[in-house]
């Protein structure tokens, strides 16, 4: 630790001897300075131990000393030693009262101890501190390199705690505590990931420190990667300030992290590279192939149930809604086209977004998930039933909870459009991607974030008709009916809902419509010859009664 005032005093060769201020000698000494100034305190920083004869001072006067020490003691200057048998035989009443009442340390120099040899001892001890961190943050770096080496990110955590007596925790992408030393500090690091989400927002490296009255203790924050957005972070919790030698461990720790980190990314590359191959492979009818290629990497994921998600960004959506309107939608394989985004998204990216959310849920359970961005797309398989089929429907429940209260995200948010297929097996991997995809093409028509393929089936398909194109054409098959009734010559209109909700029975739709049988046989034939076709073709009263629903529900 640094030089105190209490070791310069038991420091045999120097001989001082404390006049005043006994009870705060144990405060750090950063320098010991000379100054025969009546007013050195523009000089000071704070810390230092001032050295004075009072060649300059009226050191016999109460108020000129008030003033004097006053001022020094504002400045943060930590003691005051003053030599005797020089300008005074000894210290002048007045200055050891001024020290006593503003409480600050006052040590008497005999003549003997020049004020150089204190400059000496304190800047000897000062080095010898230094000399001690540094020594003790080299043995701390190999104590640390050896236990990520040997334990991975959880022995080195262990480590770092050890070293800065305190607590340690590791966050990944989406703000969760992935490791936390000792198994205490879990809990605690998991108060913090709303400090750890405002700290991913900033480039790297970034870092915080939070306290306060809320916390327990002094938490740092950093961030680790070396991309634009951070990768993970780092928490170190201790009772007071760092050191020099606990920030140099903590240092070392951000460096092997990062390192880790960044050797993650690689590997997450060459992942989604195999992940890529083996997902065409099970859209191409060849699961078998496919298990082979996925080893144990996916394998695990093809021996049970699966779902197919496949997202799309707002522009994505925005593009294929206008194929979809125009007959050219169409099913495609994933890993076709487009390039993989970097690791890391940017706030910017829903799909990056969505991407961090399901692996990180995944790799804290445990269970493999394969994701495969494609351009404006994501496609991912994901256990049915597992975290990360879990994360993507509340992924999808805060967006659309975001939606709802637009100032929350200032509407500048990019919206996400998912689709998720039913269960399914390696062997209807195509299925289960085509049903993905209705159900995107669903949500995309509602304004959905999110939508189940297995909703379609126990909804019904009359949401359906909401949309524009078909309005347009209900409205074209039926405006030449609307416009006789307008003339004021039959009701057509009601007449055919009528007969086709009673599924062509005359007598039925005659007493619900409150007319003679023949009097409807009559306005069926006219809307045969209106429209110019016949209403025995099934096809055509099924388009007729989808009309109908379709303008009704205007």
């Amino acid at each position: 630790m640094p030089p105190t005032l209490a070791s310069l005093v038991h420091h045999s060769a120097l001989k001082l001897t404390v006049r005043a201020g006994e009870d705060r000698l144990d405060v750090p000494v950063r320098w010991a300075h000379v100054s025969e100034l009546a007013d050195p305190v523009p000089y000071m920083e704070g810390g230092e131990l001032l050295l004075i004869t009072a060649l300059k001072l009226d050191a016999e006067d109460p108020e000129a000393m008030r003033r004097y020490v006053k001022r020094l003691a504002g400045a943060g200057v930590v003691g005051l030693g003053f030599a005797v048998g020089v300008n005074y035989e000894d210290i002048p009443a007045a200055l050891v009262d001024a020290c006593r009442q503003e409480g600050l340390p006052l040590l008497e120099v005999p003549r003997r101890t020049p004020f150089l040899a204190i400059s000496k001892a304190v800047s000897a001890a000062i080095a010898a501190d230094q000399y001690r961190a540094v020594t003790a943050g080299f043995a701390a770096q190999r104590e640390l390199t050896k236990q990520a080496l040997s334990s991975g990110p959880e022995g080195l955590l262990g480590a770092l705690a050890g070293q800065v007596d305190g607590w340690a925790a590791l966050y990944d992408a989406s703000g969760a505590v992935v490791a936390a030393a000792p198994e205490w500090a879990g809990r605690r690091a998991a108060r913090l990931t709303a400090e750890v989400e405002r700290l991913r927002e900033r480039p790297a490296p970034a870092s915080s420190v939070v306290g306060g009255p809320e916390h327990e203790d002094r938490v740092e924050l950093h961030s680790l990667g070396t991309g634009r957005r951070p990768r993970a972070a780092l928490a170190v919790g201790t009772a007071a300030a760092l050191g020099t030698a606990e920030r140099y461990a903590v240092h070392s720790a951000i460096a092997l992290l990062t390192l880790t980190t960044e050797r993650s990314r690689s590997l997450h590359a060459a992942e989604q590279r195999v992940g890529a191959a083996v997902l065409r492979m099970l859209l191409a009818g060849e699961p078998d192939h496919a298990r082979a290629v996925a080893g144990d990497l996916y394998g695990g994921l093809l021996d049970a149930p699966f779902r197919m998600i496949v997202a799309e960004a707002a522009s994505g959506s925005a593009a294929r809604a206008h194929a979809d309107a125009h007959g050219h939608g169409h099913v495609r394989g994933p890993g076709t086209g487009g390039a993989v985004p970097a690791a890391g998204a940017t706030s910017g990216d829903p799909l990056g977004g969505l991407a961090e959310a399901l692996e990180s849920a995944a790799a804290r359970s445990g269970e493999a998930v394969l994701v495969v961005p494609e351009g404006e797309r994501l496609v991912v398989l994901g256990a049915d039933g597992g975290a990360a089929v879990a994360a993507c429907t509340g992924h999808a429940a805060a967006l659309e909870a975001a939606r709802a209260v637009p100032e929350q995200t200032g509407g500048d948010e990019e919206e996400l459009v998912v689709g998720l297929s039913a269960p399914a097996g390696p062997i209807a991997a195509a299925a289960a991607y085509k049903q993905a995809e209705q159900a995107l093409s669903v949500a995309r028509r509602r304004g959905r974030v999110l939508v189940e393929h297995e909703q379609l089936a126990a909804g019904s398909v009359l949401p359906l008709l909401a949309d524009d194109a078909v309005k347009a054409f209900a409205d074209g098959l039926l405006r030449a009916l609307h416009e006789h009734d307008a003339t004021g010559r039959g009701d057509l209109v009601a007449s055919l809902r009528a007969w086709l909700s009673r599924h062509g029975q005359w007598d039925a739709a005659a007493a619900d419509l409150g007319v003679h049988r023949h009097t409807l046989r009559y306005r069926m034939r006219r809307v045969e010859e209106i429209l110019g076709r016949s209403l025995d073709d099934p096809d055509v009263r099924m388009e007729l009664w989808l009309a109908l629903k379709a303008t009704s529900a205007e």
